[in-house]
């Protein structure tokens, strides 16, 4: 049987064969694992106080729907947020919370603190959204880092609009609740936003600057297709292989000539036969940024762009290695130079997450009317990476995903999912994660023997990690 010949100027469309699986098999181990743990009733913050905190944040709803939909419709690529950092401040400030902008030398970084402080036992008045030194004596402190980058040509398709409600939302009902209560906060409280997520990693270069200096615990949302307590991220090295040949004429003398290109397109080989070898979930991927520009001449240089992946910390310094080796390997058969450019700072690692402090946010996500599925039922092989890893592996954190959309085969990174995170079910997760981040901070700072929970969690888990000096081990 001869099959025709397809129509050669379209792609071919990916089968949705393999999401159907994923799907049915989502749904039967979800049955079978049951519910995802939550925090006991008697744990956490009083169940007066959580009702309360949601009739705050429903009073807030329409506003932080606004801020959602507001970013949605002003997507801005990394360390251009502007326009996000102006109406998060704006928002802030109509609620009586008075913001820093440009801190720790970033221009759409943003810092806002509520709770008790050394300026406060002090008598002092210091600006509240300053950065400010570990209160003294130390009182428990808890930061909500906040994500509002878009993806260039996609817009929100990882939902960070969503995501930035989530953590305003949240912090803004916990200053109501403060000004209603004088005293329910007995702690700090920090709303932080980390710009240029997707294009940098702006969490890693806050954090060497200062950012969790006295911060005890850190939580973020995530907008997904599911709601899930916790999800594989996996760690992540950004890389670029500069090649440099030597030119020459391509037909008269090609003989002469050192080809970058060619090293380029071994080396792109050479990760296609790696996979074979690499564990089910490292990922590495490369694209040629530069490949010469004339044909009749022999490329005298050429540059990849490289992302590589692992799950945990030590099988990601392992594949970076033979990630390495190969590269070096492409420049020794075709007698080309190489120089392998890494950041200066270290690249997102794997995400640590805190079990207490899921539990708390697993209550929080019931009391919406939603059931966060437990860490292994949707499959490992959609996992993706991000910068929180780097403060989860710092201080205790979580960064639990929220479904922002009614379709289980939406994938981040997609015009789909931008489409979601701008649609009624991404207004709806814009207010449930906001009360979810808010509970999580209450039930935190109400129950010393949560925090000691956290904190042995942490400890059991490899405790504080040196991640700025991972790479020079």
């Amino acid at each position: 049987m001869n099959r025709p010949v397809r129509d050669l100027s379209r792609p071919t469309k990916p089968s949705s064969a393999v999401q159907s699986r994923m799907a049915e098999e989502t749904a039967a181990r979800a049955a079978a694992a049951g519910p995802a743990p939550a925090l006991p009733e008697d744990a956490g913050v009083a169940a007066e106080l959580r009702t309360e905190l949601a009739e705050v944040v429903d009073s807030l709803a329409p506003e932080l729907v606004a801020l959602s939909r507001d970013l949605h419709a002003h997507p801005e690529v990394g360390h251009a947020e502007h326009h996000a950092v102006a109406a998060v401040a704006e928002l802030l400030r109509a609620h009586g919370v008075s913001p820093s902008v440009g801190v720790y030398s970033m221009d759409t970084a943003l810092r806002a603190e509520i709770g008790a402080d050394a300026a406060a036992e002090r008598g002092e008045r210091q600006d509240a959204g300053a950065p400010q030194p570990p209160a003294s004596p130390h009182v428990p402190t808890m930061a909500i880092l906040a994500e509002y980058d878009a993806l260039p040509g996609v817009g929100h398709g990882c939902g960070h609009n969503v995501m930035c409600a989530n953590s305003v939302g949240a912090f803004l009902a916990l200053a109501e609740l403060e000004r209603r209560r004088p005293g329910v906060l007995p702690g700090r409280v920090i709303l932080q936003t980390t710009p240029a997520e997707e294009s940098d990693t702006a969490k890693e270069i806050l954090a060497q600057r200062g950012m969790l200096d006295g911060v005890d615990a850190a939580i973020q949302t995530h907008a997904y297709a599911h709601d899930l307590a916790d999800q594989t991220w996996l760690g992540v090295r950004r890389m670029s292989a500069v090649y440099t040949g030597i030119p020459s004429h391509a037909s008269s003398q090609p003989f002469m000539g050192r080809n970058a290109l060619d090293a380029a397109t071994l080396a792109l080989t050479g990760l296609g036969l790696l996979r074979q070898q690499i564990l089910p979930m490292d990922r590495v991927h490369a694209v040629v940024d530069d490949g010469g520009r004339v044909a009749n001449v022999i490329p005298e240089r050429a540059e990849l762009n490289l992302m590589v992946r692992s799950k945990y910390p030590e099988t990601l310094k392992d594949l970076v290695g033979r990630v390495e080796d190969l590269l070096h390997g492409a420049a020794l058969m075709t007698g080309t130079g190489v120089e392998i450019i890494t950041d200066a700072n270290t690249n997102e690692m794997p995400v640590r997450s805190n079990g207490p402090l899921l539990q708390a946010w697993v209550r929080s996500q019931r009391e919406r009317g939603r059931d966060p599925l437990p860490a292994g039922v949707v499959p490992e092989t959609i996992a993706a990476g991000t910068d929180f890893g780097n403060v989860s592996l710092r201080v205790p954190g979580i960064h639990p995903l929220i479904k922002v959309t009614d379709r289980d085969d939406v994938a981040l990174h997609t015009r789909e999912m931008a489409a979601a995170a701008g649609s009624p079910t991404g207004d709806d997760a814009a207010v449930d994660g906001a009360y979810g981040l808010a509970a999580v901070a209450l039930d935190w700072l109400h129950d010393a023997g949560l925090r000691d929970a956290v904190r042995a969690d942490f400890e059991a888990a490899g405790g504080a990690v040196d991640v700025a000096g991972f790479w020079e081990e």
